[in-house]
Order: C-alpha cells, then sequence, then structure tokens
C-alpha cells in the first residue's frame, strides 16, 4: 500500500499540480496588494475621493454609537453590510479571471500552432526492400 502511495505521489501530475497550488497562492497574495493597494484608491481618486476598504453600511447601532470606520464598528460589535470589501473582492475576481482567460488562451494558441505544423510521413519502402520483404515472406512461408 505504501508503495503504491509514493508512486501516486511522485506522479508527475501531483508535482505539477502542489506547484501550480503554492504559485496561485503567491500570485493571490500579489493581486490582492495590486488591488488594495494600487487600484481601489485611484478608483476611489477618480470618483470622489472614496475609501472603498472604509465602505460599509450600518445595520444595527441600538446603542447609537459614533462609528468613524469600518475597523471601528467591527470591535463595537456592530452589524454592518461591507460594500467596499466586496467590491474589492469582485475586482480581485475580475483580475485573476482575466489573467487566467489570457493564460489559456496563449496555451490554446500554443496548440493550435503544434497542430499546424506538417508531419513527417516516412518514405515508401523503396523498390529492393519490397522485392526483399516479399522474398523474406516466401522462405517462410515454405
Amino acid at each position: 500500500m505504501f508503495k503504491e502511495f509514493r508512486d501516486f505521489a511522485i506522479k508527475g501530475n501531483m508535482i505539477d499540480l502542489a506547484i501550480g497550488v503554492i504559485i496561485g497562492a503567491a500570485f493571490g497574495a500579489i493581486v490582492s496588494s495590486v488591488v488594495d493597494d494600487i487600484f481601489m484608491p485611484l478608483i476611489g481618486l477618480l470618483i470622489g475621493g472614496i475609501d472603498f476598504s472604509n465602505l460599509f453600511v450600518v445595520l444595527s447601532n441600538p446603542d447609537n454609537l459614533p462609528i468613524p470606520s469600518l475597523l471601528a464598528a467591527q470591535e463595537a460589535g456592530i452589524a454592518t453590510l461591507n460594500v467596499g470589501l466586496f467590491i474589492n473582492a469582485v475586482v480581485k475576481f475580475a483580475i485573476i479571471a482575466f489573467v487566467l482567460f489570457m493564460v489559456v488562451k496563449g496555451i490554446n494558441s500554443l496548440k493550435r500552432e503544434a497542430a499546424k505544423e506538417p508531419v513527417t510521413e516516412t518514405p515508401a519502402p523503396s523498390r529492393e526492400e519490397v522485392l526483399l520483404t516479399e522474398i523474406r515472406d516466401a522462405l517462410r512461408a515454405r
């Protein structure tokens, strides 16, 4: 049973998958930083200085506490609808989906180019080879 597991775990596909997951996690962190630290502040600046990471709607505030930020609302235990965090998540998804689309599109174009390459055909046997093959077959038939 251990040998079967070892063979399964060492297969090339399994190692490729593990590497893909690790690179994907690192890529996700990079995309999160790009969205949170670059895109969303620029988008917020363009539409009037809105800080998307701090954009929320208070659902219930029974004590009428002042809520200057999302962090303050979370610390006070106040229920909020985190619209800005949702917008950040949608932008992250769109960026990751676009990058994956471009990768798959590139791979598909490489596959199409590989399929267009002419397949080299083996040349037909020479007249001597055909004759020798017939002699061999005739000798075997005796």
